[in-house]
């Protein structure tokens, strides 16, 4: 099936440097790869029961997140085992270490993937 999709130029050099550094033969197989894994890390959230433990890292822009980043926080205070905090240039760097429901965990993901001011959110699953 062929798409298109609109992508910041400098993204888009990027990646193709990525993918025909690493050997690949073409743009459209890279893409399918990079959407596989995508999929298969929210299909691993959704599917993940029971207790789970995990880490959440996320970088953002202090000033227009730090006080609803604080609420979403002590709102999962029951999963949340401790937090990192560090200064990258003008974002924040936060890692949140969490053991609980799987459900809560998710949850907690989500709710930090809604905000505006919050850039890339990596998740791992123990």
């Amino acid at each position: 099936m062929r798409t298109s999709l609109s992508v910041p130029e400098d993204l888009l050099a990027e990646f193709d440097a990525t993918w025909r550094a690493e050997g690949m033969d073409s743009r459209s197989r890279a893409i399918r790869e990079a959407m596989a894994e995508y999929v298969e890390r929210h299909r691993d959230l959704e599917t993940a029961t029971g207790t789970v433990t995990g880490a959440v890292v996320f970088d953002y822009e202090h000033e227009r997140v730090i006080e609803a980043l604080h609420d979403v926080q002590h709102d999962y205070q029951d999963v949340i085992i401790s937090t990192s905090h560090a200064h990258r240039r003008d974002r924040c760097l936060e890692s949140i270490f969490s053991r609980g429901p799987a459900d809560r965990f998710r949850a907690l993901v989500y709710d930090l993937k809604d905000f505006d001011g919050v850039g890339r959110v990596k998740v791992m699953v123990l």
